[in-house]
């Protein structure tokens, strides 16, 4: 096959940045050469992109509805003026997202956006624990209501029957490809897809409980215009292309070495978050806890990290990470979108006073976090590199100056996250 570059083949939309960087790391594992954008790229941007794949990182999964579908939209405008011939919309392995939406909307205006009329809904996730089986999303051996997201300060999830959360969210009818369907193979789905929509159903939640389930699944869907889920449904969409001839012959997860400082930056709540927190910790590794009341206080918070960070002769940690009950706790007092804005800032401003004094290398723990974090360094556009742990892919800022960075999604990664991601951005082989 040519290595020559080519148009894309697969543009993507998710609707955060751990999320965007999630999916861009299964379809590197995948064998296409990915390139990730914060926002929609301007159109300088888009000259002389070689990628298979494009995953535009929105900010929209706490949006109201209407502000999400118009920046999904936008998006795929742009996706396909580049060409690409199918689209995928991503958003969390636990589907979370707020009361009002909004995944049925932003789902339902691509597909007329895409003049289609049927696309599947699968957020499953099997190598992080994530599971649908009859419509139900499980995560590990508990019920996604009962996995702790339904303490999760921004979306909390007290539903885990995902036909009934996508029907609260959407005007067309929503169905369920149940998991006797998946498991009886490609053209069982595709039988099943076509009585779906003869039935006039234009979103079917997918059951799914292993990595085979979720290649079949791609396989099946090859022909539709319009794929939404989390990024396992992904993991048959590269062998769709590479069938076609399509594919390039090539190593996808090549990235350019980064020297320089480096940090951990962490704002998630999530119980993932809070243990590898924990670990740090426990080690007695040095850490600077930023407190939103002391912020709300006018407190010189982001002076006192800069300094506590420039005194250390180790890598640090700055964190915002706390117990679902401190951050309800903080919320009560600041209200929720305020308390989440302000340490989000304050990351952003954090990273950005680090890099002046020469860090290069950020790990960063939460999905708004990781968002503040891009912006504040100015970041256009991540060549996504090789897995950390999974859904978690080294990422090499372009263009300019080359910054590494792992932007973690809170829920993901191993207890010792932080120090495998430190050792992976600065080239070390665990």
């Amino acid at each position: 096959m040519s290595t020559a570059p080519a148009r894309p083949l697969l543009g993507c939309i998710a609707d955060d940045f751990t999320g965007a960087t999630d999916l861009a790391n299964m379809l590197v594992r995948g064998g296409m050469r990915t390139v990730q954008s914060i926002g929609v790229p301007g159109a300088e941007v888009a000259d002389g992109l070689d990628a298979d794949a494009i995953v535009i990182a929105l900010k929209s999964r706490t949006a109201p509805a209407a502000d999400a579908v118009k920046e999904a939209l936008e998006a795929l405008r742009w996706l396909r003026e580049r060409g690409c011939e199918q689209i995928f919309f991503k958003y969390c392995s636990t589907f979370d997202s707020t009361a009002a939406g909004n995944i049925g909307q932003v789902s339902e205006a691509l597909l007329a956006a895409l003049d289609s009329d049927f696309t599947l809904a699968c957020p499953a996730f099997p190598e992080n624990g994530r599971t649908v089986f009859r419509g139900h999303l499980f995560v590990q051996d508990q019920l996604l209501n009962e996995s702790g997201m339904q303490h999760h300060p921004l979306t909390p999830m007290t539903d885990a029957n995902l036909v009934r959360v996508l029907q609260s969210q959407s005007r067309g009818k929503v169905g369920l490809l149940r998991y006797d369907t998946v498991s009886g193979g490609v053209e069982r789905i595709r039988t099943r897809i076509a009585e779906l929509r003869a039935d006039g159903i234009r979103m079917a939640v997918a059951d799914a409980l292993s990595d085979a389930d979720l290649y079949v699944l791609g396989e099946a869907c090859a022909d539709l215009a319009l794929l939404t889920g989390g990024s396992g449904l992904a993991l048959g969409l590269p062998d769709n292309f590479r069938r076609a001839g399509k594919l390039r012959d090539l190593d996808a997860a090549q990235v350019p070495k980064v020297n320089g400082g480096e940090v951990v930056l962490a704002g998630s709540a999530s119980q993932a978050t809070n243990g590898q927190v924990a670990v740090w910790l426990q080690a007695g590794r040095p850490a600077f806890r930023v407190d939103p009341l002391a912020l709300a206080a006018g407190e010189p918070v982001i002076e006192e990290a800069l300094a506590f960070a420039a005194d250390s002769a180790e890598t640090v940690l700055i964190y915002a990470t706390s117990s679902p009950e401190k951050v309800k706790a903080v919320q009560r007092e600041l209200g929720t979108e305020r308390a989440g804005n302000m340490v989000e800032q304050a990351m952003g401003r954090i990273a950005s006073g680090l890099h002046k004094t020469g860090v290069r290398r950020f790990v960063v723990a939460g999905g708004e976090t990781s968002g503040a974090v891009v912006q504040a360094l100015n970041i256009q556009l991540l060549q996504i590199g090789a897995q950390i742990d999974p859904g978690v892919p080294v990422c090499i800022s372009t263009p300019g100056e080359p910054l590494a960075l792992a932007l973690k999604s809170g829920n993901f990664g191993g207890a010792d996250f932080f120090a495998k991601a430190l050792n992976q951005l600065a080239g070390v082989q665990s």
